[in-house]
């Protein structure tokens, strides 16, 4: 082959599109991966959740020395805030990773082509006029924030998330347009760090696609941690001027509108699917209503030998998702039988405390009349927790009636996002809530809060 011609054509570096073309070199397919960015990872690595998540974790650090420690004997005066070296240690975490999966493409063989891809009606794909062909090309492209009318971003005074992980001063008054994971994350950086967050939401609860029992001990948390929300009303228009920025919105029963005054909006009301440049028209392909690609199980688009994953396809858009339709549509172009279930895929909301689910919601089963069993345990209860100062939150564990087979798992606690990850495999593999609760789990740890509301919901919790 020349250098222009592979095997497979992966466009897009984000977590679907570079672990798609490192497995793809692994099985000895010539593979490209083809980017916009100089630096490989995609939204999620440069601009999403890993930059969130270290000022996630900075932010709170500042919040617990100022506040939490006295009570452990550790008393500290003159806490002071150096925004810009919080910002600093952000950015070399982000250019640390992504030089990472640079040196894992060289390691494996992967040619990176940075440049912005084209269609051609032939099949081929263009980038910096130049011409590339492949035998498979699959489409990685993720997902770009939903644009609101009214609300235009300028990085700047109206920001995206993008902007807002970056701000030069911590603002005195910070509306966030977004109920949902990513306002909820980033608005707890903000406020912890002192700014007055408020939080406008369309719907009538914060994080609506959550367990509505687990939405609400998050939104009771986030309140008390002084974090404001308006709920049930649309922003209708947001003006600039030089003291900051007007927010106006109106209630959704359209009988109450008001004005906010604030520095900085963030509009984060979600995300579509990514696909601009494309030229996706060219080979025949038309996108869904939604944005989104359609594929059929084997990830293939209407096109032959095109295929798409991630966030430009339906369902959760979620990078561990991405990530392993990334590996499941490689594998399956090269011959192999791989398996994916849906129905198990974790979600987690990384506020202080995280929420963390799988598998279906009450109101799922409900609205499939699906008959179920609860069980509960506080991490109030949980000797670990004690000792860590972490007994905020509860287990929540979903059997069915009949069968005892857990059917959803949503846990709030400080620890969530890794403790879903016992409930996660416990789901892959059809365990029963007994099959869990009877499984030994060392003492202490908070991993007994699950192990209990496991046998709550079979039988009965031994330490509440």
């Amino acid at each position: 082959m020349s250098e222009t011609q592979f095997d497979i054509i992966v466009i897009g570096g984000g977590p679907g599109g570079y672990v798609a073309a490192i497995k793809a070199a692994q099985l000895g397919f010539k593979t490209a991966c083809i980017d916009k960015r100089s630096t490989l990872g995609g939204t999620c690595l440069n601009v999403g959740c890993i930059p969130s998540k270290a000022l996630l974790h900075s932010s709170h650090l500042y919040h617990e020395v100022q506040y939490n420690l006295a009570h452990h004997g550790i008393k500290i005066d003159n806490v002071a805030l150096e925004l810009q070296t919080m910002i600093a240690r952000k950015d070399k975490i982000v250019n640390e990773l992504t030089a990472g999966i640079a040196f894992l493409f060289k390691k494996n063989g992967v040619t990176f082509i940075q440049g912005t891809a084209s269609f051609t009606p032939d099949k081929n794909i263009v980038v910096n006029d130049k011409t590339y062909i492949a035998k498979h090309i699959i489409i990685a492209t993720g997902s770009a924030p939903t644009s609101l009318p009214g609300i235009e971003v300028d990085e700047q005074q109206i920001v995206s998330s993008t902007g807002a992980l970056n701000l030069s001063k911590v603002p005195d008054h910070l509306i966030i347009v977004g109920g949902g994971y990513i306002g909820l994350e980033l608005g707890s950086v903000w406020q912890r760090l002192g700014a007055k967050v408020t939080v406008i939401e369309y719907a009538d609860r914060i994080t609506p696609g959550l367990d509505h029992e687990m939405g609400q001990a998050l939104y009771k948390s986030l309140t008390k941690q002084g974090l404001n929300f308006i709920l049930n009303s649309k922003v209708n228009m947001v003006t600039k001027s030089k003291r900051g920025v007007q927010v106006t919105l109106t209630n959704n029963l359209g009988n109450e509108t008001m004005t906010l005054e604030g520095d900085i909006v963030l509009s984060c009301a979600g995300r579509k699917p990514f696909t601009n440049d494309l030229n996706l028209s060219a080979i025949g392909i038309d996108l869904e209503p939604s944005g989104c690609i359609a594929v059929d199980g084997r990830y293939q688009t209407a096109q032959s030998g095109v295929y798409a994953i991630g966030d430009v396809i339906k369902g959760p858009m979620l990078a561990h998702k991405a990530e392993e339709e990334g590996v499941t549509c490689v594998e399956m172009i090269a011959g192999q039988q791989p398996h994916m279930n849906y129905d198990v895929i974790p979600a987690v909301v990384y506020t202080h405390p995280e929420v963390a689910s799988v598998g279906q919601s009450e109101q799922q089963l409900k609205h499939r009349s699906v008959d179920y069993k609860i069980g509960k345990f506080p991490f109030a209860a949980n000797a670990r927790a004690k000792t860590t100062d972490t007994i905020e939150g509860f287990v929540k564990v979903l059997s069915n009636t009949h069968t005892d087979e857990i059917l959803g798992v949503h846990i709030i606690h400080p620890e969530a996002g890794t403790l879903i990850g016992e409930a996660t495999l416990a789901m892959e593999y059809r365990a029963s809530a007994e099959d869990l609760a009877r499984t030994i789990h060392a003492h202490p740890t908070t991993n007994e809060a699950l192990k209990e509301a496991a046998m709550a919901a079979y039988s009965k919790a031994l330490h509440i």
